[in-house]
């Protein structure tokens, strides 16, 4: 009787993932965050109070905290903050971009534009507005922060990631609007290495783009022909939000 009700009974036929990782007070974050800025769930408001029976929280986390979402003003100076966003802007179609293989043989490589045009010989051309995802399988290693890194015996981070090539195909040569890892950082450990900055998540930014960090349970979902949702707390002035992201796929 109803098109959208209908339409969310077809939805739920379909499978839904997963997409960011659940959170609490030992959940790794960026070494350079202070100490003590993550405290979650910490009682204000407790039971046996005669004004009301109830129980009351505070959460305190860093922007960039776990699986999150980051907007262009985190690295680019004045330019869009969390407020800038609809929920319109916040579904996309999903491209999972797999390079595990690579990853197994080197644990630094950056996806190049060759492996994303073979991903579209074989799926078809990246749709406009999409979120375009590496597939590393790197989230297994959640939550060990030196897995994550990748910490080698002389201190050095070893972890795969994107180019500076490979974003600025998924952006300029198709028109995607964000794109998601499973990594901590947008840039392979190789290529913010040679560059001295994280110069992928800078283009990315700069470019007025969104990108989703830390995600989970990419070899769940369909390479192609997923949804993917963004969701965050609506807070003004954000450079960053923890984000509970999931996917509908086939």
């Amino acid at each position: 009787m109803y098109k959208l009700w209908e339409a969310l009974k077809e939805a739920r036929k379909y499978k839904w993932v997963e997409l960011s990782h659940s959170m609490n007070e030992e959940s790794p974050y960026w070494a350079g965050i202070p100490e003590g800025s993550v405290e979650l769930g910490t009682t204000c408001f407790d039971w046996g109070n005669p004004m009301l029976e109830c129980l009351i929280q505070t959460f305190k986390f860093p922007g960039q905290f776990g699986t999150h979402i980051d907007f262009p003003g985190h690295f680019i100076k004045d330019r869009e903050l969390s407020e800038k966003y609809g929920v319109q802007d916040l579904i996309f179609p999903l491209c999972v971009i797999d390079i595990t293989d690579q990853v197994k043989e080197n644990a630094r490589y950056a996806v190049t534009v060759d492996d994303i045009k073979a991903y579209e010989d074989k799926y078809g051309q990246i749709p406009d507005g999409a979120l375009v995802a590496l597939r590393t399988d790197w989230s297994k290693k959640w939550p060990d922060m030196d897995a994550l890194s990748g910490t080698g015996e002389d201190g050095s981070e070893n972890f795969p990631g994107w180019s500076l090539e490979a974003v600025k195909y998924i952006y300029e040569t198709r028109s995607a609007a964000a794109n998601g890892h499973e990594t901590l950082d947008t840039d392979a450990a190789a290529v913010a290495e040679a560059a001295g900055d994280l110069v992928c998540e800078r283009y990315v930014l700069d470019k007025g783009k969104l990108q989703v960090e830390l995600l989970k349970n990419l070899d769940q979902v369909a390479p192609a022909g997923a949804v993917v949702i963004v969701s965050y707390p609506r807070i003004e002035g954000a450079t960053g939000l923890p984000a509970r992201v999931w996917a509908i796929t086939e």
